[in-house]
């Protein structure tokens, strides 16, 4: 069976990741499903987010993809193992859902010097602690200090993002984060929402610390798997095009998409269960 790829996310931020695999394979067909009524993620158990996301993979492998990326954080942190592991040998063996986290710290030993790292991301992927864990097998020495920024999704997804408001949420956390540990230099943006929020970030961010959004890692790391697995990269269709579903309204997501892609979007309504 051929398809597109599919690209799940509980919101919005999962476009900013979909934005620089496109830019980077504009030949492939791509399948964005955004499961923006029960959004956030952030806040849920860790039985609900794997449940939601499960449901989601099944529907885009239902709607034919053989390859689905989880373009959310939260998801990629409580749910993408357990999918992997437990649920891909019965639904289907050949198919592969793969996440965004370890793409991205694969990339942080040729970024810090000091390797001294700093995770800015939701509270749930806080307490996952999930980026530690990845950071630890492949970089036992680096020293990770992480910090929850609960206000910061709310603010890209009320289009706050720019306003002067913006800036008291974004300075606290990014100073506390510094306080923390002074010789962090690079910062991790470790929720896909956060690349809007990159201008005031790097504000209130130290001129010799480097801060990484993940759409470029990730788009590059799926590039890199697909000319490995030659398989799986003949069994994804090349027209070129890009659908959206979402589980809320479609005025709503279309309006809000636009914002994160910078072009006019056109979604489906489709339920989740």
């Amino acid at each position: 069976m051929t398809g597109p790829i599919g690209i799940f996310d509980s919101g919005y931020g999962g476009l900013t990741i979909l934005r620089q695999i496109r830019g980077l394979m504009p030949e492939y067909d791509y399948l964005y499903l955004g499961d923006n009524a029960r959004a956030p993620y952030g806040t849920r158990s860790f039985e609900l987010v794997y449940e939601f996301t499960l449901q989601a993979v099944r529907r885009l492998f239902d709607m034919g993809c053989p390859l689905v990326i989880l373009a959310c954080n939260t998801a990629s942190a409580k749910a993408l193992r357990s999918i992997q592991q437990n649920n891909l040998p019965e639904i289907d063996p050949t198919r592969r859902v793969l996440g965004i986290i370890r793409p991205t710290v694969e990339a942080l030993g040729e970024i810090s010097h000091t390797g001294h790292i700093g995770i800015v991301a939701t509270p749930g992927t806080i307490r996952s602690h999930t980026y530690e864990l990845e950071i630890a097998k492949s970089y036992p020495d680096m020293q990770v200090t992480s910090e929850a920024c609960p206000m910061w999704v709310p603010l890209v997804e009320n289009q706050e993002f720019d306003s002067p408001g913006a800036d008291y949420f974004v300075q606290k956390r990014i100073g506390n984060l510094m306080h923390h540990d002074p010789e962090i230099d690079t910062i991790l943006l470790g929720c896909t929402h956060y690349p809007l929020l990159l201008d005031k970030i790097l504000k209130y961010v130290p001129s010799n610390v480097k801060v990484i959004p993940q759409g470029e890692y990730v788009a590059n790391s799926l590039q890199q798997y697909l000319l490995r697995h030659t398989d799986m990269e003949q069994r994804i269709t090349q027209g070129a095009t890009c659908r959206y579903l979402t589980t809320e309204d479609p005025s709503m997501f279309n309006e809000s998409a636009t914002i994160f892609l910078r072009q006019p979007v056109t979604a489906e309504r489709i339920i989740l269960d």
